[in-house]
């Protein structure tokens, strides 16, 4: 299928990339439908809605940054994309990118969890205190890799 992306222009996916999510996005309810893409950096992805171009997410595995993340996520939840295997959730975090310039983030507190086998998603919002919603990547990657950091924000 071919689909109209921001990133790259029009391009060919295959239907195993398609993800629907039943309720939308936070803010993006209405547009359930999306492509996951490979980002030409690595180790990023794009979220492309299909129904609207200018409406695509750069997102980031944030086990890579965040080695200690725990989504805590309710059963009931995952039951709505037919998770009841944690380890058919593949978990994403949405990217921020300010255009002038600045530390790149994370949301960790409201990840998006997507059933691998389904290929059906869900953004979830978290309660632990410790997620927030803008975690600066680059940092957290450099605190991970110094020994005796303490505890990071």
């Amino acid at each position: 299928m071919k689909v109209d992306t921001k990133a790259y222009g029009l391009v060919d996916v295959d239907e195993r990339q398609k993800i629907f999510f039943p309720q939308g996005l936070l803010g993006f309810e209405s547009l359930q439908d999306y492509v996951l893409l490979d980002a030409e950096r690595q180790p990023f992805y794009w979220l492309q809605s299909v129904d609207n171009v200018q409406v695509a997410f750069i997102l980031i595995n944030p086990f890579l940054f965040r080695p200690d993340y725990e989504a805590n996520i309710d059963n009931e939840e995952l039951k709505q994309i037919s998770i009841s295997d944690p380890g058919k959730a593949l978990i994403f975090s949405i990217v921020t990118i300010p255009p002038e310039g600045g530390s790149m983030t994370a949301n960790l507190q409201g990840p998006l969890v997507i059933n691998r086998d389904t290929r059906q998603g869900l953004q979830v919002v978290l309660t632990d205190s410790r997620w927030k919603t803008k975690h600066d990547i680059m940092a957290e990657l450099s605190a991970a890799r110094t020994p005796g950091a303490g505890e990071r924000n």
